[in-house]
């Protein structure tokens, strides 16, 4: 056991499964809940990835050794600072966001002392939300990114925190904030933004006539558009330029189709049958 008490600031699907995952795991002795909804904190606590439930961040995160918030990204560096003042030295911070340069660069500067921050990104999640959806084994095998360099955390509080999330099955990868935030525009946030494009597209109408390809391509433009939304505005610069490598990519593909450059297009398809293959199933 980690920890006699940790507390998940957001219980949803990432707040959940960290939940299910330590008490399955006995990385801690009790898990405290903390939402503004009475009914997620019900629900959360019924399907066993809590212990008890609050709605008060005071008393939620007092006793606890190891915050985790799993909130919105545009309310975790509040949360973190808010729930700072009433916990004791010797405390850890960390958190499940998908952006992390605004997140740390808020939060600098800003925590009592003795009381110290690791942000991290969990890459795990799914299109469906709430702790109804989590699961114990979501963060298995799946990669952790750990923020450290300029703004980041030092090395021996990386350690602790890498170890929780590497109890909870992650393996952990160190980066920078700024290297995280662009990477995750490529391949997390921009492939958002494409599918939502090719659902919205595509009339009512036509959906009995599609098959795997659309369901594969489409699937995560059924996530949360409220929370998706946040995530844009909070990695903004890299996402557009995600978006500029990418809509240069595609006037690549409309110029070889309107020529009818076959090898062109085959070369072009090639590329990125490359990279699909590298990945593997």
């Amino acid at each position: 056991m980690l920890f006699d008490q940790i507390t998940i600031v957001g219980v949803g699907l990432i707040g959940g499964s960290v939940g299910l995952a330590a008490k399955a795991r006995g990385v801690a002795g009790r898990v405290v809940g903390v939402d503004r909804d009475p009914d997620c904190i019900a629900r959360a606590a019924k399907l066993g990835a809590i212990d008890t439930g609050t709605t008060d961040l005071a008393a939620g995160v007092a006793g606890a050794q190891l915050v985790v918030v799993c909130t919105p990204v545009d309310r975790i560096a509040e949360v973190i600072v808010t729930a700072a003042r009433h916990v004791r030295p010797g405390t850890y911070f960390t958190d499940g966001g998908s952006t992390k340069s605004n997140i740390v660069a808020t939060v600098q500067g800003r925590l009592p002392a003795g009381v110290e921050y690791v942000a991290a990104h969990p890459l795990a999640g799914s299109e469906k939300g709430g702790a109804e959806n989590g699961r114990a084994d979501l963060f298995v095998n799946r990669v952790t990114v750990l923020i450290v360099g300029a703004l980041g955390a030092d090395w021996g509080r990386t350690v602790t925190v890498g170890r929780f999330w590497e109890a909870l099955g992650s393996r952990v990868v160190l980066m920078n904030a700024e290297e995280h935030d662009r990477t995750v525009a490529s391949t997390s946030h921009l492939p958002h933004a494409v599918a939502s494009g090719v659902a919205a597209i595509t009339p009512m109408e036509w959906l009995k006539l599609t098959a795997g390809g659309f369901r594969d391509v489409t699937r995560i433009a059924a996530g949360d558009p409220d929370l998706w939304a946040a995530i844009f505005e909070a990695n903004r610069d890299a996402t557009l330029a995600a978006l500029t490598q990418f809509t240069d990519r595609m006037t690549e593909f409309r110029t070889l189709l309107e020529s009818r450059d076959r090898a062109g297009l085959v070369r072009w398809l090639t590329e990125g049958k490359q990279v699909r293959d590298a990945l593997g199933t």
